[in-house]
């Protein structure tokens, strides 16, 4: 370290500062994986990647499975460190302990606070953040932002006074703009559950509601879309596309489906099927039909499945553990990481070509 650098770190009035070589901050962020394949890809661009500390927003229409996904993280991140706290932030009560119960989540590991403005959400979170330290095992879940008045709001309504609120989106944006720093400081996932609204262009396109604030401060944003899936003229399920808006780690405007069943709930194989017949792991002979491929020899292996037949631990282990399934995967889903600046010198790109 050199004399400078050294006199530079010890100026600082910032106790956490370091030379970045050797700073905590900039370790290899927690990964935590869940249960579904799919939805580690969404996140982390993976097949055995998942989620990291920060902020992640799941943003989409009413009754589009966002708490759904928040709560599946949450038990991700609660298997993973058995010491650890969910704090859920609960605006819209529509989470009832049987949704808890169907994670298989602790609910005695769970601190239920119920919010009823951004103000008072702002508060709270903030102070949690402020007595949480680096180590502690804690993630936040907030159900929802969506439909959560600011104070003003609520003090306009009890005087009848009609005038439109402003401060809601600022609130929103001082509120994230103050604990994005902490998440990442300490190590804290954040996910919340958001609305989106559908703009006025000649082709309308889904936008997280909230303002910018949200925007600017999330790490990850996904917008869910849905389709339903059917048996003849029964509604069986649905077909949810996780829209990449934002990440860090994935190509935005990825596109991720999963199956959600009214029996089986997530189904832990979504999504695959489409992506092995991409990578040629599975072929479909005919239509309805699947069948595996060796990816050493190219021979098509004996066995003709329906799809419903795919979805087994049996079928699926075998091709998430092939490396060029892996490799697929990685280059069609996540951010490169190679180097932006090719190793030119400044002589090399500015000099001049001088003729013999």
């Amino acid at each position: 370290m050199s004399d400078l650098l050294n006199k530079l770190r010890k100026n600082s009035t910032v106790k956490d500062t370091d030379i970045l070589a050797d700073s905590k901050f900039f370790t290899a962020k927690d990964m935590i994986p869940t249960t579904v394949p799919a939805i580690n890809i969404a996140l982390s661009g993976q097949i055995n990647g998942g989620f990291t500390p920060g902020l992640t927003i799941w943003a989409g229409p009413s009754k589009h499975f966002k708490t759904s996904f928040s709560l599946l993280m949450a038990k991700a991140y609660m298997d993973k460190y058995p010491d650890s706290v969910l704090l859920f932030y609960d605006s819209e009560f529509g989470t009832p302990q049987a949704y808890f119960d169907s994670f298989k989540i602790d609910k005695s590991r769970v601190l239920h606070t119920p919010i009823t403005d951004v103000e008072q959400l702002k508060f709270d979170i903030m102070a949690q953040l402020e007595n949480i330290e680096r180590g502690d095992r804690v993630m936040m879940v907030i159900d929802s932002v969506g439909n959560l008045a600011s104070k003003k709001e609520v003090e306009d309504a009890l005087k009848q006074n009609t005038a439109a609120d402003m401060t809601r989106a600022k609130q929103l944006k001082s509120l994230f703009r103050m604990v994005t720093p902490h998440l990442n400081l300490k190590d804290i996932p954040m996910v919340v559950v958001n609305h989106t609204y559908m703009t006025m262009e000649m082709f309308s396109k889904p936008v997280v509601s909230g303002g910018t604030g949200i925007y600017y401060s999330a790490d990850n944003i996904y917008i869910i879309g849905r389709q339903q899936e059917k048996d003849g003229k029964d509604v069986i399920g649905y077909n949810f596309i996780i829209n990449v808006e934002k990440s860090r780690f994935v190509k935005e405007k990825s596109k991720i489906p999963i199956e959600v069943s009214w029996e089986q709930g997530i189904s832990k194989w979504s999504g695959l099927m489409d992506l092995a017949i991409a990578s040629g792991h599975v072929i479909k002979p005919k239509v309805g039909w699947y069948q595996k491929v060796d990816m050493e020899t190219g021979e098509v292996l004996d066995g003709s499945y329906r799809l419903k037949d795919t979805y087994k631990f049996d079928f699926w282990h075998p091709i998430l553990q092939c490396p060029k399934f892996i490799a697929y995967i990685d280059n069609t889903y996540r951010v490169g990481a190679g180097d932006i600046m090719k190793e030119d010198t400044v002589e090399e790109i500015y000099s001049v070509a001088v003729d013999d």
